[in-house]
């Protein structure tokens, strides 16, 4: 897969959403059976409430965002439509992956041309989905602490730079193909939003010891009823930013279907909120 940046950058990305059916009034012994919620737990709900709550984040339909200035990603989180497109570095030939991320079926172009090649097609087909998995992990991590698959864990407070954190650990059970990465969130304390992360991944082909990393996540800004950070900011200070970010309340079927350019007039971010969704397509880990 072509990446922006070296292995350390390919990240997973876990299960995203949940339905809560039923209405009927809790049973008294399953409140007597239900264990509390643990620190972390308790921490990634107040993050989840920060950012703007679950609600609203099932609510958010369409995102569009450049993984730094790479890849192009649009994406219908309701039903997993999906779009990503990118220029390679070293052939110089254009890319368009069209796709449902969870059918894993859909259409690929190669420098205009569409590849019609069934085994070039599923490599590239896999190619997005993988895009799709370590791209939205770059913009979305804060959101998927407490998916299926992730081991959370408290590990206490932390001062930096004279500002309290709590420190969560996350490790994965059994899904993806990377279930040896591990993450280190530092939420702050006063906004409960995350402020860094810290990885070390698991050893790819090659590699004598994991990569490891560390980056502050900087400048969250409300994009529709959510609140989303674009900039990265490295230990030597180089800062790094998605470009193009974007929540959309509709987007024209014409970007998951066609070659066209999509354009801002396909774009549509209307007053009101929808309130009910469809199931959304799930990933797991790179």
């Amino acid at each position: 897969m072509t990446r922006f940046f070296n292995s350390a950058f390919m990240v997973i990305c876990i299960g995203l959403l949940g339905l809560n059916c039923g209405n009927q009034e809790p049973d008294i012994v399953d409140q007597v059976n239900t264990p509390p919620l643990d620190e972390a737990q308790v921490i990634a709900n107040r993050v989840m409430d920060a950012m703007g709550g679950k609600e609203n984040w099932d609510n958010t339909r369409y995102l569009r965002f450049s993984f730094f200035g790479f890849r192009t990603h649009h994406w219908d989180k309701w039903t997993g439509r999906f779009r990503v497109s990118w220029t390679d570095r070293q052939s110089k030939k254009d890319y368009l992956i069209l796709m449902n991320l969870n059918t894993k079926e859909g259409k690929a172009f190669v420098a205009g041309e569409e590849v019609m090649d069934s085994e070039e097609l599923q490599e590239l087909m896999t190619r997005g989905e993988r895009a799709w998995i370590n791209d939205t992990y770059w913009l979305l991590m804060p959101y998927k602490l407490q998916d299926p698959g992730v081991n959370l864990v408290y590990e206490g407070e932390v001062t930096i730079d004279e500002k309290m954190y709590d420190k969560l650990h996350l490790s994965f059970n059994d899904v993806g193909v990377t279930t040896g990465d591990e993450y280190w969130a530092y939420i702050n304390k006063e906004t409960h939003l995350m402020d860094k992360w810290e990885y070390l991944l698991q050893s790819r082909e090659g590699q004598e010891e994991r990569s490891r990393g560390e980056w502050k996540w900087n400048n969250w800004q409300p994009y529709g009823s959510i609140l989303l950070s674009a900039e990265r900011e490295g230990t030597d200070g180089t800062k790094r930013a998605h470009g193009d970010v974007g929540v959309f309340d509709h987007m024209a079927d014409a970007i998951f279907s066609s070659s066209d350019a999509a354009t801002d007039e396909m774009l549509q971010a209307s007053a009101t909120t929808p309130t009910s969704q469809p199931a959304a397509a799930t990933s797991q880990p790179d």
